[in-house]
């Protein structure tokens, strides 16, 4: 074998090394990456109204089905069309089409859903690392751990859960799980976009769980490990400061407090 196919084959190795390092490489996401942005973008005629225009286009539906009762008093139809007349003519004066608003209202309601579950295409399959709140779930048949990752504390509890595209349903191998409701942590391991939709018993009681995106986690990393490792971090530090501010005892610099 002479120098040059020594040199050729020594250099399709190097470009071969950096691809699959390229492939494996861990990449930092924020909850924003998770969106996919161009189905953010859609004709929305309900966006621009303010709650009592959008009170009044609902009134202006109710309105005309209660008409259609035919069992209706004559009192409550007087009352009915009144009111209705009423609605319209304010809704016109300020320029709004009731009747086509009212046509559009599936329309945009699958495009808002659209948007909500839309997940970002250049994230299918990367590793990744993505920090959040973790929320235990219950295992799945052959007991394997899963945990799901939200973007603020409280979502699914006292908050409503998050559009799915900002919920990970994340499945641990391994013995770790959240400590308490809502721990902060961050996660690494290979992102894939799959819907799941899963309800369970969280808190004040059962909560439909809509991911758009599924984590195999292969590293844990809590505030705790990160302060013991000395990883100290601003993610680390920004979880401390809203775990403190809600009242938990954590220390000002260090994490977790002992």
């Amino acid at each position: 074998m002479n120098i040059v196919s020594i040199g050729i084959r020594v250099a399709a190795a190097l470009v071969l090394s950096a691809t699959l390092v390229s492939a494996t490489e861990n990449r930092p996401v924020d909850w924003d990456d998770l969106i996919n942005q161009s189905a953010q973008t859609f004709e929305d005629p309900f966006r621009d109204l303010s709650y009592d225009q959008i009170f009044d286009v609902r009134t202006v539906f109710q309105k005309r089905q209660e008409l259609e009762n035919p069992s209706l008093t004559d009192d409550a139809r007087t009352e009915a069309e009144t009111a209705l007349n009423e609605t319209l003519a304010r809704l016109a004066e300020a320029e709004i089409d009731a009747d086509w608003l009212i046509s559009q209202r599936w329309i945009v309601a699958e495009r808002r859903q659209k948007a909500a579950t839309a997940a970002n295409p250049l994230l299918d399959g990367k590793t990744v690392t993505l920090a959040g709140f973790a929320i235990q779930a219950p295992p799945e048949d052959d007991g394997t751990r899963i945990v799901y990752l939200v973007p603020e504390r409280g979502m699914c509890s006292h908050m409503p859960p998050p559009n799915a595209n900002q919920m990970v349903r994340a499945v641990v191998e391994g013995d770790w799980s959240p400590k308490t409701l809502h721990e902060p942590v961050r996660l690494t391991g290979k992102l894939s976009i799959e819907e799941t939709q899963q309800s369970f018993h969280i808190v004040d009681g059962s909560v439909q769980m809509n991911a758009s995106y599924v984590l195999d986690v292969t590293q844990v990393e809590t505030i705790e490990d990160m302060r013991k490792s000395q990883q100290a971090n601003d993610w680390a530090t920004s979880h401390a400061e809203r775990l403190r501010a809600s009242g938990k005892l954590y220390g000002p610099k260090q994490g977790v407090s002992e």
